[in-house]
């Protein structure tokens, strides 16, 4: 994989859909990839889990009823691993019964739509599921921290930090996949876009009001790499 194609799949979120009707899975990947969305696809539960353990899902649509693993099962399979912790699972299923539906957010799911849906409808859907990933808790034996994308609000041990537009977005960068390294690359790429042409010290610089504000500790350098939210 290219450095391109690395800053690309960072970027992007990531989408996992899994039904076992290829038809289904053709037409969804092609709204999904022209709204910008990275998609792989897998036709059974067992296949689903392999997939996101590779691919990273930030977000896995899931049919209930398919072959060798329903996704009920593959759902409470995929919980019970903590690196799909803060990953969304909604399942997109025929099945509207009660007791389905109840049966699909008891097992971790965080919602549950049901088929058919419009294409639009469905992209709504996703992006108001993905919007979760942007305003979530983070609290830990390390820290309490609350990023509100919405409202532009950063919640630090309780007290709501003073933050300028490109600490925020950088911080809110970091905060959206905690422990993982974001290159400088990406960094420059997401929070000053392509039209500004700033250096990595003007990273650095940021990195450092961020620390002063937050703390040293939360903010790990990877030399030569970038940086990481640790938590």
């Amino acid at each position: 994989m290219s450095n391109s194609e690395i800053l690309e799949s960072e970027i992007k979120p990531k989408v996992l859909l899994v039904d076992d009707e290829i038809d289904i899975l053709d037409l969804i990947q092609y709204h999904l990839e022209k709204e910008g969305y990275i998609v792989k696809t897998a036709s059974n539960g067992i296949e689903a889990i392999s997939v996101a353990r590779t691919f990273l899902p930030d977000l896995i649509l899931l049919d209930v009823m398919m072959p060798e693993m329903d996704g009920i099962e593959a759902c409470l399979e995929l919980r019970k691993d903590k690196i799909f912790k803060n990953t969304i699972i909604a399942f997109l299923t025929a099945r509207s019964e009660d007791y389905s539906q109840v049966a699909g957010l008891d097992s971790g799911a965080d919602d549950y739509i049901t088929k058919p849906i419009k294409p639009r409808v469905l992209i709504s859907r996703v992006k108001a599921l993905l919007r979760r990933l942007s305003n979530q808790v983070v609290k830990s034996n390390r820290i309490s921290l609350e990023i509100n994308r919405d409202k532009y609000i950063a919640i630090c041990e309780g007290k709501e930090l003073t933050l300028p537009k490109k600490e925020f977005e950088l911080l809110a960068l970091l905060f959206s996949k905690p422990g993982n390294v974001f290159t400088r690359d990406v960094i420059l790429k997401k929070v000053w876009g392509d039209d500004i042409v700033v250096g990595d010290r003007t990273i650095d610089v940021h990195v450092r009001k961020l620390r002063e504000k937050i703390g040293d500790q939360y903010i790990k350098t990877i030399k030569g790499v970038g940086y990481k939210l640790k938590i």
